[in-house]
């Protein structure tokens, strides 16, 4: 058997039932309040109980301790366990939902082809260009499963049952309030409503200067309204002059945010707006939009250019390095080199690439050589004594 719950155990419920956090759903066809028990426990340790005063220990010193507390305000009704049942779609919604991707999917197939046959028209800069947007375009749609739409990031729904085993346990388990208090503002605001309304039907007994200063009030409040409706309609009726007279091309609003959803200083905030369009507008739009085109392809060209430059650059760097290098090799051949050279040359006149020759055949050809060398600075020296 319980018994009546104490005075202490009301107030902590009290305290639990209007701080801990929760949430409202429906549970066997009515609406009720829940909370998850970890964060119960948290918000007992953090209140005054979790306090030792002077000569008096602590109600709630761990978390064990409000755990067992917590299943004495179980037995005593203050709240009960509940599970949560998630809810699950039918097969005739997923199928559906299957359908409309298939659907998407084949009209995004179709609006690519077009876009495609449109875009043979234009450069080959810009075709290359589209070529990779589409590439990245398709990868991102790889990653993703073929055939199913974008999802919006949904809750699951779920709806509580009552729980069998009724235990309070510290973790994500739900917990049904049964405990109702009133609070005091609710209690409050209905003692001043009820005020209220016995001051209003007794407003004949009220003194005379009290009659004749809310009958000024009332005037005043109901004028305010009416100004702010005629504001409404006037305002109206301007935008409709100003854009037959103009043939729809200027808009014009005062006091545009009258019937917003705003607050009360906002909704006079700005005091008008004003848009044009009309063929200027358009053309100006089209020639900031070709102006950009041309920047874009400006751009691309001086990389262009830039590139093509620096390749040069490269070439002719190779082609200095690789004179200088043939220079200094040519400097540093010897005659044996150059016979060799000679040779090979030969050689390939012939057609024949490689020959095997042999020492003895090396020295005849270079004693030949001597002697030409010999013959020629012989030719040259006799005319010199001649002339002499």
């Amino acid at each position: 058997e319980v018994g009546e719950p104490f005075k202490e155990e009301k107030a902590v419920a009290k305290y639990l039932r209007f701080n801990c956090p929760t949430k409202s759903t429906n549970m066997m066809g009515h609406r009720v309040d829940y909370f998850i028990a970890s964060k119960a426990v948290d918000c007992l340790l953090d209140s005054k109980w979790a306090k030792a005063k002077k000569g008096e220990e602590a109600l709630f010193t761990t978390r064990e301790s409000v755990v067992d507390y917590c299943n004495r305000l179980l037995k005593k009704q203050f709240f009960h366990r509940a599970l949560k049942v998630m809810k699950m779609k039918p097969d005739k919604d997923t199928k559906k939902e299957k359908e409309k991707g298939k659907a998407e999917s084949g009209k995004e197939e179709e609006k690519k082809s077009k876009k495609e046959s449109g875009k043979d028209e234009k450069t080959k800069k810009e075709k290359e260009k589209e070529k990779k947007k589409d590439g990245e375009k398709e990868e991102c749609k790889k990653d993703e499963t073929p055939g199913t739409p974008k999802k919006k990031e949904t809750k699951r729904k779920f709806k509580l049952e009552p729980h069998e085993d009724q235990v309070f346990l510290d973790g994500n388990e739900v917990y049904v309030w049964i405990y109702d208090p009133v609070h005091f503002k609710t209690f409050a605001m209905g003692l001043v409503l009820v005020i209220a309304v016995i001051a209003a039907t007794l407003f004949p007994l009220w003194p005379a200067e009290m009659r004749v200063g809310v009958y000024y009030l009332s005037v005043g409040a109901g004028c305010f309204v009416a100004s702010i409706l005629l504001l409404a309609v006037a305002r109206c009726i301007l935008f409709l002059i100003i854009w037959l007279i103009t043939g729809g091309r200027h808009h014009f609003w005062f006091l545009p945010n009258l019937t917003a959803d705003v607050g009360f200083i906002d909704s006079f905030r700005p005091l008008y707006t004003h848009e044009y369009k009309g063929p200027k507008a358009d053309s100006k739009k089209e020639e900031k939009s070709e102006s950009k085109k041309q920047q874009k392809y400006d751009s691309e060209e001086k990389s262009d250019s830039e590139k093509k430059e620096e390749e040069d650059g490269k070439t002719e760097g190779t082609r200095n390095s690789g004179t200088e290098g043939s220079g200094g090799e040519r400097h540093s051949d010897t005659d044996s080199d150059r016979r060799e050279d000679d040779r090979s040359q030969h050689s390939s006149g012939n057609g024949n690439d490689f020959e095997m020759i042999t020492k003895e055949e090396l020295e005849q050809q270079t004693d030949e050589g001597d002697c030409e060398e010999e013959e020629e600075e012989d030719t040259e020296s006799r005319p010199s004594h001649g002339k002499s």
